[in-house]
């Protein structure tokens, strides 16, 4: 039996989740029993606001995360082969992108199986839309390195690159403010920062300032403890 894995993307945010998710993508949704997902506790709670009649007890459930080993992966992939549709979720945004699932995307294409990405949110790509920094050529870089000589080293490589290619990343969300500190103090005052935090919530806040802007800034951004996508352009 041939198998499709499809990429369902996930709202960003716990708001207007109906109105997110395409009609299209509910419809595969209800013809698929087998579900990879990051978290098992926020893709039931998702498919369940989707549709209250959802049965879940019916479904299968097989978790992927940062925390899951190569060996474990192919465990789930042996039982993705044994269903004809599967879904592939992340816990956020797009499965395979920042995300753990493209281990599993990856072994679809070794072994053949046919790979489908739905439509739906990236707050990666949102970010880059809506920033006014360079859209025809960007680099996600994910996380900066934790000790501080080589963070500080990366943060003026990005800000070299930004010459030509604006740069692109994360943190984790506790820690937004403490970089914004890092950047501010690091790189020049010309160079542009754009925090995009909070993507499609009622609380959505997108902001490009330069450096020497944002330390005027009277009031602090909103990005404390809330996804945000940090851009440095020039």
């Amino acid at each position: 039996m041939s198998s499709t894995l499809y990429l369902l993307p996930t709202p960003l945010c716990n708001e207007h989740i109906l109105a997110m998710t395409a009609p299209y993508n509910i419809s595969i949704i209800n013809s698929c029993d087998c579900f990879i997902v990051e978290e098992l506790k926020t893709a039931r709670r998702y498919l369940k606001a989707l549709d209250r009649n959802f049965n879940i007890d019916e479904k299968i459930f097989l978790e992927l995360n940062e925390h899951t080993s190569e060996t474990e992966t192919a465990e789930v992939f042996k039982t993705l082969q044994k269903h004809k549709k599967i879904i592939l979720m992340s816990e956020t945004g797009c499965p395979g992108v920042a995300d753990p699932g493209a281990a599993i995307v990856k072994l679809a294409h070794v072994n053949n199986v046919k790979v489908v990405p739905l439509t739906g949110p990236s707050s990666i790509i949102m970010a880059i839309m809506s920033s006014g920094l360079n859209g025809q050529n960007f680099a996600f870089n994910g996380y900066l390195p934790k000790e501080k000589i080589q963070r500080t080293q990366k943060m003026r490589n990005l800000e070299r690159l930004a010459a030509q290619q604006s740069q692109w990343i994360i943190e984790t969300p506790y820690r937004n403010v403490n970089l914004l500190e890092e950047l501010l103090s690091t790189l020049a005052a010309n160079t542009k920062i754009c925090l995009a935090a909070n993507i499609n919530s009622d609380a959505e806040f997108i902001k490009t300032k330069t450096v020497a802007e944002w330390k005027i800034s009277e009031k602090a951004p909103p990005i404390h403890k809330v996804p945000c996508v940090f851009g440095i352009g020039i």
